[in-house]
């Protein structure tokens, strides 16, 4: 019923998360075009008959179902609050000087604050125009010049109008009346409830209870983002309305620009972030000011390690949905891998696999593909040596008659690309070279230089090394150890996901690894 406003990143090839750019915004028209022009969003729902409507919206989305659309058209004439309020308030209006309100704040008599009740009609009022109305309410007129009114996230009618399929009866969503319940007499407090844990709330997955909010897929990631941007919107809000509690005043930044600039009205009214906002500049340089102290005390790691999740694990197969994929419940996905990362730094740290830990540090992104992906650091008591690093790191394919477990896993998470000439259109190319330097160089032993980039044991063919033949665009294609990515043969069989594995020798090594750093550090450990 309204527009979705924002930048949305499409990348290159295949897409399975939903990701914008900057500020998201929900705008609504009028109720009726203007003359001689086409009905879109909320305006089609009061075209001439069922059959018209339907073919407006093919029309605009010639990939839809036509029983499918027609289906979900039905529902929402019948069972949607907000569009039966809307058609009786457009039946009502005498003339294009009248509007319909939603106020943001209404509920019906009689009722408690916190139950999310579908709008009623006392919720909706036909007034003149030149009336006094909220800065937050929904005004709606019968016909303009094409203006569009946005809507304000914390009104409650927020959520419905812009996911009618998942809202279908015109529910209330998140709004600032909202007040916390006391679990333990099940009482109102004083307390209002964020919108972070409003939507906790409703995105939560509970026994014996089927979450059907869940179940949309693509639109699902679509809302999640929409409440996220919300919830972030709402954190930034409060920062900006409580700097005198901040004692913002105190920043010796703020006081520097004005110095600087000569004019206090010039340098306009700041808002300043403190190092509690994740994301911020001065988060991010607190974590990298620790990283960089770590670096300076105890020296150069010894190992970095990246961790990907894999979206076969059996833990989240067995969570989803019938006919669900990972890339449709990224949130489970984020919990499965919050719980292996966790276990995965347990394994090194508190069982000592690769010695006794001095220390470690790990940050965490999401990439492309939609995967989280962790860059972990490293630091040993004993240094490793590198006559121990072919104990520790292999560049090979396993064998597959005394291994078939971990040939398995290698072939299938361990083969970079392959990309070059065979295959230009692989994410890792950059001006038509390969950004990770692969195919590797074979060499038939460990060689340490000191460019920070070790040069691991890569048997050739000829002095028998294995390879495996894969299809390429269609083509075959044989890959030999130069495609394989380093990994630890006891971390790979132990988690059963992408875990390559780096020994850092040099200072250029360190270089490298701190851009990673500087992104955030999520955890780090001083053992």
């Amino acid at each position: 019923m309204t527009s979705f406003g924002a930048e949305i990143i499409e990348e290159h090839g295949y897409n399975p998360t939903f990701k914008i750019q900057g500020q998201i915004c929900h705008r609504i028209g009028s109720l009726q075009p203007i003359e001689d022009a086409q009905h879109k969003f909320l305006q089609i729902y009061f075209m001439g008959n069922m059959e018209e409507q339907l073919d407006r919206r093919q029309g605009i989305n010639t990939a839809t179902k036509r029983a499918i659309l027609q289906d979900l058209q039905q529902m929402l004439q019948e069972h949607h609050a907000l569009v039966r309020l809307f058609k009786t308030a457009l039946e009502r209006m005498p003339s294009d000087d009248y509007k319909v309100v939603i106020r943001a704040d209404k509920r019906p008599a009689g009722t408690h604050e916190r139950t999310f009740n579908a709008p009623t009609i006392d919720e909706v009022a036909i007034l003149i125009v030149g009336e006094n109305l909220e800065t937050h309410d929904i005004v709606l007129t019968r016909r303009n010049t094409g203006q569009l009114q946005r809507i304000y996230e914390t009104h409650r009618s927020y959520d419905a109008l812009q996911y009618p399929p998942m809202f279908w009866q015109g529910d209330d969503g998140y709004n600032f009346n909202i007040k916390m319940i006391n679990p333990l007499n099940g009482e109102e407090t004083t307390k209002k409830v964020s919108s972070m844990n409003y939507y906790a709330y409703r995105l939560m997955i509970r026994e014996n209870s089927d979450n059907y909010l869940l179940r949309f897929r693509r639109l699902l990631q679509q809302y999640c983002v929409d409440m996220y941007v919300k919830i972030e919107t709402e954190r930034l809000t409060f920062i900006r309305l409580n700097q005198a509690k901040l004692r913002s005043e105190e920043y010796i930044h703020l006081r520097d620009a004005i110095s600087t600039e000569g004019d206090s009205e010039n340098v306009g009214r700041l808002a300043i972030l403190p190092a509690t906002y994740i994301g911020s500049p001065r988060h991010l340089n607190e974590y990298a000011q620790d990283a960089m102290t770590y670096v300076r005390h105890y020296g150069r790691p010894d190992l970095f390690i990246t961790f990907t999740c894999n979206p076969k694990w059996i833990e989240i197969i067995q969570l989803l949905l019938p006919g669900q994929t990972s890339s449709d419940r990224h949130d489970i996905t984020a919990r499965v891998y919050r719980q292996k990362i966790r276990s995965l730094m347990n394994y090194i740290v508190k069982q000592h696999v690769f010695g006794n830990t001095r220390c470690w540090m790990y940050s965490i992104e999401w990439q492309k593909r939609g995967l989280p992906h962790a860059h972990i650091l490293i630091w040993l008591v004993e240094r490793i040596r590198p006559d121990q690093i072919d104990d520790i790191i292999c560049a090979e394919i396993p064998a597959p008659e005394t291994d078939p477990d971990l040939h398995d896993l290698v072939v299938t998470n361990m083969i970079h690309g392959p990309c070059g000439t065979i295959n230009r259109q692989s994410p890792c190319m950059v001006d038509g070279k390969c950004s990770k330097r692969y195919p590797r160089k074979l060499t038939a032993e460990t060689i340490t230089g000191n460019d920070g980039y070790p040069l691991y044991l890569r048997r050739s063919p000829d002095d028998n090394g294995r390879t495996i033949t894969t299809k390429v665009k269609g083509n075959d294609f044989v890959v030999d150890h130069s495609w394989i990515v380093p990994y630890s043969p006891l971390l790979s069989k132990t988690f059963k996901a992408h875990c390559n594995v780096e020994y850092c020798n040099s200072v250029k090594s360190i270089k490298y690894i701190c851009k990673y750093v500087t992104k955030g550090i999520d955890k780090a450990m001083n053992m």
